[in-house]
Order: structure tokens, then C-alpha cells, then sequence
């Protein structure tokens, strides 16, 4: 029986660390997306300054 319960545990301390790995990885993924929607953003702000100030010319 004891032989059992640790097979159990082993499998049970497996499935939740493969969930944390996937849980990590989403994050990560959102992280890079919202980075680069940050410096797209950034970017074009910085393209219309200069568009901007070369019309006052």
C-alpha cells in the first residue's frame, strides 16, 4: 500500500510542476507580446513627433 501512495505522490508533484512550467510559459508569451506592443507604440509616437515638428517648418 505504501508503495502505492508513493507512486501517487510522485505522479501528483509531476502533473502539478508541468502546470507551472505551462503557467510560467503563458506568462512569458503575454510579456513578449505586450513588449512589443509597447515599443510599436513608442515608436509610431515617436515617428509623429518628427512628422509633427517638420510641418511647423
Amino acid at each position: 500500500m505504501k508503495n502505492k501512495f508513493s507512486l501517487f505522490a510522485l505522479c501528483m508533484v509531476l502533473l502539478l510542476s508541468l502546470q507551472s512550467c505551462e503557467i510560467v510559459g503563458g506568462i512569458f508569451k503575454a510579456g513578449i507580446t505586450t513588449g512589443v506592443i509597447m515599443v510599436t507604440l513608442v515608436v509610431a509616437f515617436i515617428i509623429f513627433l518628427i512628422f509633427r515638428m517638420s510641418k511647423r517648418k
